[in-house]
């Protein structure tokens, strides 16, 4: 409460703000509703704008498709191997075929074969062009004109080929574009699709890429059978000369060399072990007469050389008779003959022996010597049959690919050719209708919540309370009046009409903000010109006079100065005279003007500060002596964020009511200007949302606090 003044009245806190994280489905709806009109123009604008574009501008495009099938079924002419198997059926080979039919040497065929290079809708060289391309074409002349006089005869032909090349790249990159390969899904057929100006055009190109890829297999399959057959032909002549060569080899060893077999050598071989058996009989044989000999040698006794003479040399019995002279000699003679014998028998083992061993080497040299021969004839014999099978295979397998050269088969097949389209595929006009005016929708939409986002301005009382915090306690309509003082007699004339029931809610919210202190001396002020506070104090003091009430209007605008332009009044002196003491209240006041019908005071010029004027004692003591006499008091003050008068003067008043002029004044004014009153204690009572267009209140789908806004349900109530 202010403290210079017991009676201020309380400031008007009212709702609590709102939060902003809920989204207000009904204020949104209303936004619409309200840019209805506006949605509909941009929606026939956008709507009218694809129509011209559909009918006049668009060229209709034709499509047209044919259909390819691959095969997984092949016939077996011929029961051979083929050089080039058929395709398979998995995803992975017609992902591939996909991408063999978009290739660019296949397109490249087309393009030859069908001469697009004379179709301007394939060269954009043959078409007209554009101012940009005339340009730049100009201004690339005159910008090479020194380099193309200094081209040779060679570059001229570089250039030419390079240019060949890269019209041609454009043309497959034009056909490319128009052209659309798809697999129908869980098949193996292939969709060619192709989209031109002209449906003749679009059938003949469809059918010659499909034409073309079938085409394509064939001379694929050809080019290897071809190319398997001259390779084959090398490849055998070369096998036969390997296996001449190698049966030559056979023919000059076997001649150089002896027969030999297996049989042979395996006798051969028997022939070798038993000499081996015979000698090592042999040298146990004379190993045996070695010892022997030994012995014999070794023995010097008649019973030592009986004992060594084996039983059946006999010499054991003449032993008995060594004890004569002839028995003695005739032992001697016998055991000499059997020392010779033993002597003579190992001589003879040991030649024999010597005769084994060498026919034993000789025969396993022969053998050796064969065995290798054998060996190496073999080897030869095998490889002159390992030539010969090689030989044997290729020259078959040279004339099964031969045979197959005029029976190869495609792996695919045309299943359906184009058909000449009828009615074209592009543009879609229904769907461009419908998008166009979509869109239209949605840029008016748009641009709709853009204008809605960025208003500044207050439009409904709901919004000012949930902003500023304060209550709204009239809602004022626009007065129909062209002149402010006609404003005035307007509602003086129709005291049952709208407005005039939009003052007396203003009076009553303003007398009972306070029971049991009825605001006595009441203030109007704005933040900027122009919101209407002057016309709402003449209304809210005219209102207060028809309750039979003493009011004295004050108009404490002393700058502006413009009560006189609503009451047609000539007086000079007024407020500043009596606050100066050079006149009397009594002489200046303009008694019960109509159509006012209360007191005037009205302001005048002075070359003293207004801030300082009312700040004085002599305007408290004024105000006070008002009091005693007035039952109310109205003061007409000046925008408080224009000058700080009405700061100053609400420190001798008992509310403040502020103006804030209905979708005009921006709330940022309306806070700063709350807030300086805040900052001098001194809060406004209540907030008056002034000039308010019924209709539009109503567009805004707000029927909020005033009669007049529910007009249409309670007309009868009024009279305007």
């Amino acid at each position: 409460m202010n403290q210079s003044n017991p009676h201020f009245g309380t400031p008007g806190r009212s709702l609590p703000a709102e939060d902003e994280r809920v989204i207000d489905l009904s204020s949104l709806f209303g936004i619409a509703w309200r840019g209805k009109w506006l949605l509909l123009v941009a929606t026939l604008v956008a709507f009218f704008l694809g129509a011209f574009y559909v009918y006049r501008i668009a060229v209709p495009l034709y499509t047209a498709k044919a259909v390819v099938m691959l095969e997984n079924r092949e016939a077996q002419v011929l029961d051979l191997d083929s050089v080039m198997a058929g395709l398979g059926t998995d995803s992975t080979t017609i992902y591939s075929e996909v991408e063999v039919l978009r290739s660019r040497n296949l397109l490249g065929k087309v393009v030859n074969a069908l001469n697009l290079i004379e179709d301007p809708e394939f060269n954009s060289a043959l078409r007209e062009p554009s101012l940009r391309s005339k340009l730049s074409t100009r201004l690339g002349n005159l910008i090479g004109e020194d380099q193309d006089q200094a081209k040779t005869v060679a570059g001229n032909a570089v250039i030419e080929a390079s240019e060949a090349r890269r019209t041609q790249d454009r043309l497959i990159n034009t056909l490319l574009s128009k052209s659309q390969i798809r697999n129908m899904p869980q098949s193996l057929v292939f969709e060619i699709a192709v989209t031109t100006q002209s449906p003749e055009k679009s059938a003949t190109i469809a059918d010659a890429i499909a034409r073309f890829y079938i085409q394509d297999q064939l001379d694929a399959k050809f080019e290897a059978t071809e190319q398997a057959t001259a390779w084959l032909t090398n490849r055998v002549s070369e096998l036969q000369g390997e296996l001449e060569s190698a049966e030559s080899r056979v023919k000059a060893f076997n001649s150089s060399t002896d027969l030999v077999s297996e049989d042979a050598l395996a006798a051969l071989d028997r022939q070798i072990k038993d000499l081996r058996d015979r000698i090592q009989s042999t040298l146990l044989t004379r190993d045996e007469i070695r010892l022997r000999l030994e012995r014999l040698n070794a023995a010097e006794t008649p019973t030592e050389k009986a004992a060594a003479v084996p039983a059946r040399m006999q010499l054991s019995q003449l032993l008995d008779q060594i004890g004569t002279p002839e028995g003695a000699r005739a032992f001697d003679q016998r055991f000499q003959q059997i020392l010779t014998q033993a002597r003579q028998e190992l001589q003879r083992a040991e030649t024999q022996l010597e005769a084994l061993q060498e026919s034993e080497t000789t025969l396993s040299a022969q053998f050796e010597r064969q065995s290798s021969d054998l060996i190496e004839l073999q080897q030869l014999s095998r490889e002159a049959e390992a030539s010969r099978l090689l030989y044997e295979y290729f020259l078959s397998r040279l004339k099964e690919t031969a045979a197959q050269q005029g029976v190869q088969q495609a792996d695919s097949r045309i299943l359906s050719q184009a058909q000449i389209p009828i009615n074209p595929s592009e543009p879609r006009k229904s769907f461009i209708l419908a998008i166009s005016g979509i869109f239209g929708l949605l840029i008016g939409t748009a641009g709709l919540l853009l204008f809605e986002a960025r208003n500044n301005t207050f439009r409904t009382a709901r919004e000012i309370e949930v902003e500023t915090q304060y209550q709204v306690m009239g809602q004022i309509p626009v007065l129909p009046a062209r002149r402010r003082r006609d404003a005035i007699a307007y509602l003086a004339e129709r005291p049952t009409s709208v407005s005039a029931e939009a003052i007396r809610n203003l009076r009553t919210s303003l007398l009972l903000s306070d029971v049991d202190h009825p605001p006595q001396v009441t203030m109007v002020t704005s933040s900027y010109p122009g919101d209407g506070k002057t016309t709402v104090s003449l209304a809210l003091a005219q209102n207060l006079s028809g309750m039979g009430k003493r009011v004295l209007l004050i108009e404490g605008d002393i700058r502006r100065r413009i009560f006189s332009q609503y009451l047609g009044a000539e007086q000079t002196r007024g407020l500043v005279s009596v606050i100066a003491g050079e006149a009397e209240f009594s002489d200046v006041v303009m008694p019960e003007q109509p159509p006012i019908g209360s007191d005037v005071l009205i302001g005048e010029k002075t070359a003293i500060n207004a801030a300082d004027l009312f700040a004085s004692t002599r305007f408290a003591t004024f105000i006070a002596a008002m009091r005693q006499q007035y039952d109310h008091i109205v003061i007409d003050t000046p925008p408080a964020l224009v000058v700080p008068d009405a700061r100053v003067l609400a420190q001798n008043c008992d509310s403040v009511l502020f103006v804030v002029k209905w979708n005009r004044t921006p709330r940022p004014h309306v806070a700063e200007a709350l807030r300086m009153f805040e900052s001098v204690n001194a809060p406004v009572s209540g907030i008056v949302l002034n000039q308010i267009n019924p209709r539009g209140m109503r567009r805004y789908g707000q029927y909020g606090y005033g009669a007049y806004s529910s007009y249409g349900y309670a007309r009868k109530y009024y009279n305007n």
